[in-house]
């Protein structure tokens, strides 16, 4: 004999099952349904601070990016002497004829003393060579950092106390009077001192050593952060299912890194700035007749006191720079972990 079932019960199991299942989706996007990245999202667009300072960073690297089209279009180049071509235009003295440092509307930001160099044209490079030589040391810094932070955190043992102790050796070393004294010798190693060095190998070579004392810091912060997350219960669950070092790293630790890894890359990216700008002012790196920060401070130091105008535009744009990506340092930072927030 056949008991009929009431149709009642199967949206009723439907119910029973759909409870019983556990909301990891909404406990990966947060309380209100969203992931944490519009979230983070979210609060940066409310940080008016940092979204102007974002603002101006986006403009400086669409000029950076952009100065060969704007130099076209503008019609100068920032290698020609127009000083020493056009004799009415620098006095007897080397100085720009007209006031303010030759600005006008044939150059816009006035006319380098001495030589008679375009200001800003030469701005617009150094900005771009500037910008193209700490974007890329904060990059081969941050990937280096990761890889060697997570490693030795991950694996501890004799290995993350062999990484500890070159850390700390790099962290001792005072980097900018290594720089000074490392770096020619790194050169004439290279180039045959009687003959010129190619601007490639100076930024190549720049960029390296600058990469080489500059890993540390991130990878000490990481290593920290993972000989806290290895004890955690969701890595402890993936050794237990046989997941790989490999899939661990990157699957489980990695996701959790994210915030401090994007902090640290958007504070040194100015720092460098400044390094870089540092060194060619000492006549480290970049030298005259390359476009670069530092090398127009360090001509604007030499003229200063006849005429500071040609200190104005790099030092001005320098600051602002500077000042702009370490607030947007700030507010990603604060958007990323409020609980930071002052």
């Amino acid at each position: 004999m056949t008991i009929p079932t009431s149709n009642a019960a199967a949206p009723l199991e439907a119910a029973d099952m759909t409870a019983a299942v556990p909301p990891e989706t909404d406990a990966r996007k947060g309380g209100d349904g969203r992931s944490p990245g519009k979230l983070a999202w979210r609060r940066f667009k409310r940080d008016r601070t940092g979204m102007i300072s974002a603002y101006v960073v986006i403009f400086f690297f669409v000029v950076a990016i952009a100065a060969p089209l704007i130099a076209k279009l503008y019609g100068k180049d920032p290698y020609t002497t127009y000083g020493q071509n056009d004799t009415s235009l620098l006095d007897d003295f080397g100085s720009p004829v007209l006031p303010n440092g030759g600005i006008s509307s044939d150059f816009w930001f006035g006319i380098e003393p001495g030589l008679g160099r375009d200001v800003f044209t030469f701005l617009l490079y150094g900005i771009r060579n500037s910008l193209l030589i700490a974007a890329a040391t904060t990059l081969l810094v941050t990937v280096i950092g990761i890889a060697i932070g997570i490693t030795a955190g991950y694996l501890g043992g004799k290995t993350d106390y062999l990484v500890g102790r070159v850390i700390d050796i790099l962290l001792a070393f005072p980097s900018t009077l290594f720089f000074i004294a490392f770096w020619p010798v790194l050169l004439s190693i290279l180039v045959d001192p009687e003959e010129n060095t190619p601007v490639w190998l100076t930024v190549v070579t720049l960029i390296s050593v600058m990469t080489a004392f500059g890993w540390a810091s991130i990878a000490r912060l990481l290593r920290g952060e993972v000989l806290a997350l290895r004890e955690r219960e969701f890595v402890e669950a993936a050794k237990v299912t046989g997941a790989s070092p490999a899939r661990i790293i990157f699957k489980e630790l990695l996701p959790n890194l994210w915030t401090p890894i994007l902090i640290q890359a958007t504070l040194a990216l100015p720092a460098y700035v400044t390094a870089e700008a540092g060194l060619a002012f000492l006549g480290v790196g970049l030298t005259s007749p390359t476009p670069d920060w530092g090398v127009m401070i360090q001509r604007g130091s030499d003229v200063y006191q006849s005429d500071i105008t040609f200190m104005l535009f790099p030092g001005a744009s320098m600051v602002i720079f500077v000042i702009a990506f370490n607030l947007l340092g700030d507010s990603v930072r604060d958007a990323l972990d409020p609980k930071t927030k002052r």
